[in-house]
């Protein structure tokens, strides 16, 4: 669906599923138009974490702008909540050179955060997460799934039951606030921010997975076991963190941890990014509210093209919503 604007767009969002080609779009928009790229994925954010999550390369960083990359630890944690506050800043500060912000990714919670809202939730709490995956070592996370499913349950249904870092999540928040997660999220209010939204797609699904299982294997042949092996050399890095819970990382970690031999994880972190790519799909087609790219044709990148020239330019344009 398209709608007229009076108005340009203080930002255009660049999503699909991995390996669909947006980083390659983003790099053409750029050399044809003032954009500076910001990241909307949620492990580009860690540094040393570079093979694996198919970071552009730093010459590539040098010649565009990008943002939201290299900006957290690895031991940390970047959340929904910071992403938010960091992308108005951004957009505020491109803005402000004359240059349009275009962001670029496929972690969906970080670009529902936008288009949303979020919900007011409490930080992190370190003590509380390690006592809750204690208790999914003993009991497992289904097990606590159950237990979200008694407290939560509007929660626990849109969460699965092998899910971790969501089961956990739900959890600490009922703990630290007393209320549930479902409730706190119905709270969330979209960003002050006029977005014009796009999805990439040019292959069907099947040849998606090729790729994606394709890429896999590229990333092992440029180095992405000896990446996390050096990771591993930290004594402040654990497979719990959500850094090292990325696709592929976590796969990796428990080959080399004797866990399994090196084809099945491989095979395991394929089956896993192609997992990933069904739900990017999953949410990207629940949102009505979004200009599907089904092909890198002019014909149909025009529309993408006309809504960033719009906002470069300051003036009303093709948008979405």
């Amino acid at each position: 669906m398209t709608t007229e604007r009076t108005t340009p767009a203080d930002a255009v969002l660049l999503m699909g599923p991995t390996a669909s080609g947006k980083s390659a779009l983003a790099l053409d928009l750029a050399a044809q138009f003032p954009v500076e790229i910001v990241s909307v994925d949620s492990a580009q954010v860690y540094r040393g974490l570079d093979v694996g999550t198919a970071k552009p390369s730093r010459a590539i960083r040098e010649s565009v702008p990008h943002h939201l990359v290299d900006v957290c630890d690895p031991a940390d944690t970047y959340s929904a909540g910071r992403f938010r506050r960091d992308v108005l800043r951004l957009v505020a500060e491109i803005r402000g050179r004359g240059r349009v912000p275009l962001l670029v990714g496929g972690t969906m919670l970080y670009f529902r955060a936008l288009t949303r809202g979020i919900a007011p939730l409490p930080e992190a709490n370190a003590e509380l997460r390690a006592r809750i995956d204690a208790r999914a070592r003993d009991l497992g996370w289904p097990a606590l799934h159950a237990e979200l499913a008694a407290r939560d349950p509007e929660a626990a249904a849109r969460i699965r039951p092998a899910d971790g870092q969501r089961i956990q999540r739900a959890l600490e928040v009922l703990e630290l606030t007393g209320r549930r997660l479902s409730d706190l999220q119905k709270l969330a209010e979209p960003a002050p921010l006029s977005l014009a939204a796009f999805a990439l797609l040019p292959v069907g699904r099947e040849e998606l997975y090729r790729r994606i299982d394709l890429r896999f294997l590229g990333m092992m042949e440029e180095g992405f076991l000896d990446e996390v092996r050096s990771l591993r050399k930290r004594d402040d890095l654990n497979k719990d963190l959500p850094s090292l819970r990325a696709v592929g990382y976590r796969q990796l970690w428990a080959h080399l941890a004797g866990e399994c031999d090196l084809d099945a994880a491989i095979a395991d972190g394929q089956r896993a990014t192609r997992n990933l790519a069904k739900r990017q799909l999953t949410w990207l087609n629940a949102d009505k509210c979004l200009h599907w790219l089904r092909s890198l044709e002019d014909q149909e990148l025009a529309p993408i093209k006309r809504a960033v020239a719009s906002a470069a330019a300051g003036r009303g344009g093709v948008g979405l919503c």
